[in-house]
């Protein structure tokens, strides 16, 4: 028997069906690769990206890339933030531990430990 509440099922679920769309996973493959779980980031702007970036190469509108970004969004796998004219986006990370804990069983609690020693947020 499952460990997972009906709620959270429903939530991976979205996230499934969200990452199920290949500019979607496209879209999001490229914020993960900004700074991957387990490595340090150097800043806020290593981190970010903006929309149009995002949509670099996908050869789709602007208008559909907000779309995906609407719903990965939605989905709970990235965050957004509106400075000025600009739109940053950026992965949710404990969406995506979330994620990697439900895949391996529940080794993510071990890979989020290894995460908190190497960039100083425990001593």
């Amino acid at each position: 028997m499952s460990n997972y509440q009906i709620e959270e099922v429903h939530s991976f679920a979205e996230v499934f069906k969200a990452l199920s769309n290949p500019n979607r996973l496209h879209i999001f493959l490229r914020l993960v690769s900004c700074c991957p779980p387990g490595t340090k980031c150097s800043s806020d702007a290593a981190i970010r990206r903006c929309v149009g970036e995002l949509g670099q190469d996908l050869e789709i509108d602007p208008s559909t890339v907000s779309h995906h970004l609407k719903e990965l969004r939605r989905s709970g796998l990235i965050r957004v933030e509106r400075r000025g004219k600009n739109i940053l986006c950026w992965v949710d990370r404990e969406t995506v531990f979330e994620l990697v804990n439900l895949l391996s069983g529940g080794s993510a609690d071990l890979v989020r430990e290894k995460e908190r020693i190497y960039t100083g947020e425990c001593k």
